[in-house]
């Protein structure tokens, strides 16, 4: 099989959030073209209306009109299955006078917030978490201070909720990273009208309300394009253009470890509003050699670190993964799914302390049983790319959750792979 034509992305669901949950702390009106599609985009704008944002359906638009601050306390706020909903909410709400909780799913219930949570309590906020540190969050806001903050891993979601907070504390908040994640907060809090400094792996910011713009246009997701341009390069015959993608660089990792494994990679720039975005090309690359990923490149590549996974399996030599243990606290323990259920298939996969190692190239096979996608739609994802890898279509268990962040996924794949529907 293969996956043949042009594919444009669901907007991107990373700068979707922000958007939504931003409007809370701006003021002004704002219509958003290519919102995501996706249920977790759905959980935010669900919470921003909950808490007195202005949020509006018109056809594929969204039009945002924002709060201004003024919050409505006293919320229990269901995050569904976002992660990053309720990481952003519990800063943003930090500095917000009254009493929230803020739950989730059962999935949303097993993962960790104490990260946050924590310099958050620095700040002046009453945090509380569940045992082990997990949701239901219970926040009781306001009276925030500024400070400087050193965050112990390269996080955007840690990084972001800081950041929220320090819009509504007494003074400058800092925050440090040992690494640089994505840049989403930082470039929208510039746009609109935030006081923010930025120098290398630090970023500060004052107190202020910010101010939406008229309109605003969301690119494709750029890691919804991953699984289908590292599909096309695996998938022999494939020639594949993904339009109107993010090509912010802190979110192209995945792109440039394909290309280091010698990938057939054409990226044209279209435009750079409001982030450089543009085209895609990626044709079958039939000498994919292995690669290293070194620990310091994890935080660009963790949501496609499964379809690399894929990918390397189709490597000649040993590629290794290093330090990929956050991936055990994402929506499932993806590094115990994708040994698992790419193994199922027939990759050589084994995890050695927190590296994955990949041996290719292996053929793979359709399983006997039901593949297993733990509720987790990037595991689902790379799943129905492997499937076609092995030459069908194979049975995977709750393969919905993809609606998590690309509803159509498997109507995209069918029409590209030449596959009726």
């Amino acid at each position: 099989m293969k996956l043949v034509g042009q594919l444009t992305p669901p907007g991107d669901k990373s700068i979707s959030h922000r958007l939504g949950l931003l409007s809370l702390l701006a003021q002004g009106r704002c219509e958003v073209g290519g919102f995501s599609p996706s249920a977790d985009c759905a959980s935010t704008l669900a919470a921003v209306a909950a808490l007195g944002g202005g949020v509006e359906r018109v056809g594929e638009r969204v039009i945002l009109s924002g709060a201004a601050g003024r919050l409505r306390p006293g919320q229990t706020i269901d995050c569904g299955n976002s992660g990053t909903t309720m990481r952003f909410l519990m800063g943003l709400l930090a500095g917000a006078g009254g009493r929230f909780v803020l739950d989730g799913d059962e999935s949303l219930r097993g993962r960790p917030m104490e990260r946050v949570a924590e310099p958050l309590r620095r700040m002046g906020a009453r945090v509380e978490c569940a045992a082990g540190g997990r949701p239901p969050v219970i926040i009781q806001g306001g009276g925030l201070r500024g400070g400087q903050f050193d965050l112990p891993v390269a996080s955007a979601q840690l990084k972001s909720a800081l950041l929220l907070a320090g819009l509504q504390a007494d003074g400058p908040t800092t925050v440090n990273e040992p690494a640089a994640s994505r840049d989403h907060t930082e470039r929208l809090l510039a746009q609109w009208g935030a006081q923010i400094r930025r120098d290398g792996l630090s970023c500060t910011v004052w107190p202020g309300l910010l101010r939406l713009p008229a309109q605003i246009w969301t690119p494709a997701d750029a890691s919804a394009a991953a699984f289908f341009c590292c599909g096309a390069a695996i998938l022999p015959g494939s020639r594949l253009v993904a339009r109107g993608v993010l090509l912010n660089e802190n979110r192209l990792g995945w792109l440039r470890v394909l290309e280091r494994m010698g990938g057939r990679v054409d990226v044209r720039r279209q435009g750079d509003d409001p982030e450089p975005w543009g085209d895609i090309g990626v044709e079958f690359s039939p000498e994919l050699r292995a690669v290293e990923v070194g620990a310091a490149e994890i935080a660009a590549i963790i949501d496609e670190a499964p379809i690399l996974a894929l990918t390397a399996s189709q490597c000649h030599g040993v590629s290794v993964f290093r330090q990929v243990g956050e991936l055990r606290v994402k929506e499932s323990d993806r590094l115990a799914a994708i040994i698992g259920q790419l193994g199922a298939l027939g990759a050589d996969l084994r995890a050695e302390g927190d590296d994955l190692i990949v041996r290719g190239p292996t053929p793979l096979r359709l399983p006997d049983a039901p593949l297993k996608s733990f509720g987790d739609h990037r595991i689902a994802m790379v799943l129905r790319v492997a499937g076609l890898l092995a030459g069908g279509w194979p049975r995977i268990d709750d393969e919905a959750c993809m609606a998590i962040s690309h509803p159509a996924f498997n109507d995209d794949l069918r029409r590209l792979a030449g596959m009726a529907s």
